[in-house]
């Protein structure tokens, strides 16, 4: 009888691209901050990208999204289709499910996200039933009603969450993301939140890089590590 494979070594960060983008373009910003030789065998790193749909309130444009856009900006009342975001919780929950599946401990598990990539993050991870290693949330929002904090499990209320925001975006205003990490500390969570002045809707390398040691230091990798740094903030093509 063969022997089963031994679990996948380390952790595994799961990152979600923002509306407009691929799994390709944000793993091109992001992958590099994980590319050093020493991590190679540490942490493993997952790009999906999302189906296109079309886009009403852009005049049905067909772009990679997640879920519907109901407005730009969004706003800390924006509303969504909750079941468009309850369907794509579903698929990350897929993926977390396929993970721990083949031996990868729940608290070695990092689901993050750019924009709606970051509020589908946010989503799966207040819905998840089990306590992850962590979320963290680059320029996005809460895209479920406080009503849903019935539906968070106490070991979802037990995951860390990381959140950045620029003072100076312009598509998912600062008052969304702030309102978001509030409503995670109401429900009893960790969030420490990161507001950056003069940030834009954009990831900046000094994020990246506290993004990346917060990862190691919950994955128990100590130690400076040196990365390849983009030569300029990220460019990517978010409509929301």
């Amino acid at each position: 009888m063969a022997a089963a494979p031994p679990p996948p070594a380390g952790g595994f960060v799961l990152f979600l691209h923002g509306s407009g983008g691929s799994g390709e373009e944000i793993g091109a910003e992001v992958a590099p901050y994980f590319a050093a030789p020493e991590l190679a065998s540490s942490v493993r790193l997952s790009f999906p990208t999302a189906p296109t749909v079309p886009i009403a309130c852009y005049g049905d444009v067909v772009i990679t999204a997640w879920f519907g856009i109901s407005e730009v900006p969004i706003t800390a009342k924006t509303v969504r289709d909750e079941k468009e975001v309850l369907k794509a919780v579903e698929y990350v929950h897929g993926l977390i499910d396929k993970e721990i599946a083949s031996g990868t401990s729940p608290s070695d598990i990092f689901v993050c996200g750019l924009s709606q990539g970051g509020a589908l993050a946010i989503a799966s991870v207040l819905l998840y039933p089990k306590t992850l290693g962590g979320c963290v949330v680059f320029s996005g929002s809460v895209p479920l009603r406080k009503t849903f904090a019935d539906k968070v499990s106490p070991e979802a209320r037990k995951t860390p969450v990381l959140w950045f925001h620029g003072m100076a975006d312009g598509l998912v205003l600062f008052e969304a993301g702030h309102a978001g990490c509030a409503f995670l500390e109401e429900l009893g969570m960790t969030c420490e939140f990161k507001a950056y002045p003069t940030l834009g809707h954009s990831m900046i390398d000094e994020e990246l890089q506290y993004f990346q040691q917060w990862i190691l230091n919950r994955l128990g990798i100590s130690g400076i590590i040196e990365t390849a740094r983009p030569s300029s903030p990220s460019q990517h093509k978010d409509l929301q």
